[in-house]
């Protein structure tokens, strides 16, 4: 689908601070209707969940969705596993990366693409200490660069 029909939800930048993130993949994501509704209400956060392929199927973990407050008493459990959909041939590439290579899978955004709940999950590669130091040096220089052209546009 096309990247102007997604709503962004949630991003993980401090998956993108601890991982070097080498290739995306779009998943869908079992949920119930009462998770949804807390979803678009905005009620869900990326920060510390990650994926986990086991038994041919990929699942992504603490993953946290409040409560969705108009709910019944039966509300599922704000952290609980949640299974990733993800096509046959996706999983058994992606398997056979994170064996071979050591990278791990960390799910980076969290969108709506149409009416559907979407789950951007990156295949990424730890960071070193010195690699982190080096991208927020970075970042502070192209803040200070972006700062001084724009006082030096007034």
């Amino acid at each position: 689908m096309n990247k102007t029909n997604q709503k962004i939800i949630d991003t993980n930048k401090k998956a993108y601070f601890d991982y070097e993130i080498l290739e995306t993949a779009e998943a869908g994501i079992v949920l119930s209707g009462s998770e949804v509704k807390s979803i678009k209400l905005g009620n869900a956060r990326l920060r510390d969940s990650f994926c986990r392929l086991d038994g041919g199927e990929a699942w992504i973990l603490n993953f946290f969705i409040a409560p969705y407050d108009k709910g019944n008493a039966f509300a599922p459990e704000p952290r609980r596993n949640r299974k990733l959909l993800l096509h046959r041939a996706e999983i058994d590439r992606l398997e056979g990366k994170i064996r071979q290579k050591g990278y791990t899978l960390v799910a980076t955004k969290l969108y709506f693409s149409g009416n559907r709940v979407k789950v951007e999950i990156g295949l990424g590669r730890g960071k070193k200490l010195y690699d982190k130091r080096e991208t927020a040096r970075e970042k502070v220089v192209k803040r200070d660069v972006e700062r001084q052209i724009k006082e030096s546009s007034r």
